[in-house]
């Protein structure tokens, strides 16, 4: 099956592709010149899918804008350069199907196969749905989804297909990997481990609201990984330089290997995008979520209280996070072990360990 993927601009629209295409390749359904990935040059997707060795092309789009309407003739004008370059390298591929998961590129891509007669589909990660994804909505033949607040929002409901994200099974044979506490940093694998993180990068609010709770951490029953994320670290260990927080706390910039050290979390404190939301679900682990409003439609929010509405999760809005919310969130699952049972159990609920094999299946019946 030769397939090309497009999406772009954040991990939500990469990440799922990258699950994909692992997946294909271990049950022998594509090989590496089966797969393409259409992204931008300025996008996440420039960095990942190239170290990744997946085969890469790119398209200028952007997105259209609310505030300056006029520039969105430029952005018209774009998007029919875009679909040009798209039908020249639909052609020189021959795919058996195009798929895009969102952003602005996959919807030049998408909808160029579409009216090419190319079999074609759309992946949801998100509970709200975004712009490309909707406008693709009326020309794919399948709409896959994860979070059930997706697919009222699309009006083509025959052809929803709810699938999770790919990433929930991809990581649930990740996490096989070993992964020693007390060899790596000196952490007892016996004492109930807490992770807080907020991405690759780090999250702002997150770190600065560890700052304020190390005293109180460091005195409770349990250890605490802290990945403060590349662009805030150096700044945190000045500011713990002399600080004695105790061996209970570990300060990190960065984790290589997440899947393998979540399963040994009693819970994880994170933001909520839709990647770390398959990870946790995949593997029931019980979540305090602080969604990052600076996302488009405040999606990470609705991310996250669906996740709150199933009991798998406990939500703190960014503007409300203090520090006596914070401890005393984590305090309640980590201490009440009835309470984490329920917690994981409904996070398990939402897992979908067969979600890349369930895209797949779709992938296979619209393109025989």
């Amino acid at each position: 099956m030769r397939i090309i993927f497009t999406g772009g601009g954040t991990g939500g629209h990469i990440y799922p592709i990258m699950a994909l295409i692992e997946r294909l390749k271990e049950r022998n359904l594509a090989t590496d010149d089966d797969i393409l990935f259409v992204g931008t040059k300025t996008g996440l997707e420039a960095k990942i899918v190239p170290a990744a060795g997946v085969n890469f092309k790119t398209i200028e789009m952007r997105g259209f804008s609310r505030k300056h309407i006029l520039s969105n003739f430029a952005t018209i004008n774009l998007f029919l350069k875009a679909t040009k370059k798209a039908e020249k390298i639909i052609t020189d591929f021959k795919p058996d199907l195009v798929m895009g998961t969102g952003g602005y590129v996959s919807g030049a891509m998408v909808y160029q196969a579409a009216k090419m007669k190319i079999p074609t589909m759309i992946h949801e990660s998100n509970s709200v749905v975004g712009v490309a994804n909707k406008f693709l909505g009326h020309y794919v033949d399948k709409i896959c989804y994860t979070f059930d607040d997706a697919a009222k929002q699309f009006r083509e409901k025959k052809k929803l297909v709810k699938t999770g994200n790919p990433r929930s099974q991809q990581v649930l044979n990740l996490s096989a990997t070993k992964v020693d506490m007390q060899e790596e940093w000196g952490l007892n694998p016996q004492i109930p481990t807490v992770l807080v993180f907020g991405g690759s990068r780090g999250a702002l609010a997150i770190n600065r609201i560890m700052l304020k709770s190390l005293t109180r951490l460091e005195k409770k029953p349990y250890q605490v990984i802290w990945v403060t994320g590349t662009y805030y670290y150096k700044e945190i260990e000045q500011k713990l330089a002399g600080v004695d927080y105790g061996n209970s706390i570990k300060v990190l910039q960065y984790v290589k290997d997440m899947p393998a050290l979540l399963p040994k979390m009693i819970c994880v404190v994170s933001r909520s995008g839709a990647t770390s939301i398959a990870e946790f679900t995949a593997l029931g682990v019980p979540a305090i979520l602080i969604p990052s409003p600076n996302v488009t439609h405040n999606h990470q929010m609705k991310n996250a209280l669906d996740l709150e509405k199933a009991g798998a999760a406990t939500v703190i809005a960014e503007d409300d996070l203090n520090i006596n919310n914070f401890i005393s969130s984590i305090d309640h699952i980590v201490l009440d072990r009835k309470y984490y049972n329920e917690m994981s159990q409904a996070s398990k609920k939402l897992g979908v360990p067969d979600a890349s094999d369930q895209v797949i299946k779709v992938m296979q019946e619209i393109s025989q």
